[in-house]
């Protein structure tokens, strides 16, 4: 299962970079977000248990975040929920004055369940790429809204 979802955003990429990599906000920036509970922390790397919503679906898996901000990317490597073993990566680059965000997921299940094309379009189009366009529409709102705040703070 592979899916790629993409939007751009009038708000500059570090802002962008600082709303996406911080999950403890998450709930509060994403209506579709139940929770974010953070369980292990470092350095550039955390674990979290998160919970959101498709629809009237209520969906939770737990997922280590590695931030490489250097390159404005962040890493997800899902550990427990139905997606164990997928692989997200945000990328958040620069772009015609604003900022490109792209979410890319991959997941390559051993659950015979979950290897059907039925599978890949419930799983990777409906929930997977359903939570991430929500993800990237709200993200861009705060993102711009902030972007908006400082630049009339500024006149």
């Amino acid at each position: 299962m592979h899916t790629l979802d993409e939007i751009w955003m009038n708000a500059p990429a570090d802002r962008v970079f600082g709303l996406a990599a911080d999950i403890r906000r998450w709930p509060e920036l994403l209506p579709h977000y139940r929770w974010v509970r953070v369980v292990a922390e470092g350095e550039n790397q955390r674990t979290a248990e998160m919970a959101a919503r498709r629809a009237f679906f209520p969906v939770k898996w737990t997922a280590q975040q590695r931030l490489i901000p250097e390159e404005r990317r962040i890493i997800y490597h899902h550990v427990r929920g139905v997606t164990r073993g997928m692989e997200v990566e945000w990328r958040i680059t620069e772009r015609d004055g604003g900022t490109h965000v792209s979410i890319e997921h991959d997941l390559d299940s051993h659950n015979p369940l979950l290897r059907s094309r039925l599978a890949d379009w419930i799983v990777g189009g409906f929930f997977v790429s359903g939570i991430a366009s929500r993800t990237l529409q709200h993200m861009r709102r705060a993102a711009e809204a902030a972007a908006t705040t400082l630049r009339e703070a500024s006149t």
